[in-house]
């Protein structure tokens, strides 16, 4: 059923957002992201110890595109 919407303000939309206003039938947000981190890196807690002597990461990427996100419906 429509809606009459008054005065909106948007004052930011991240790169993966959507502002919807009205009627839709079907919304994707469509975003790439690739994260390389050490060992350790995402350990969160209080009072944690971590001890990594060796650690190696490896970013060596061979592929040209993993997973596009181009003439996707």
């Amino acid at each position: 059923m429509p809606g009459f919407v008054g005065i909106i303000q948007v004052v930011t939309v991240s790169s993966s957002g959507i502002v919807h206003i009205g009627d839709v039938f079907q919304l994707q947000p469509k975003a790439v992201a690739k994260t390389f981190s050490g060992a350790g890196s995402f350990i969160t807690g209080d009072g944690l110890q971590v001890y990594n002597e060796l650690s190696n990461t490896n970013v060596n990427d061979t592929d040209g595109v993993d997973q596009p996100i181009t003439f996707t419906l």
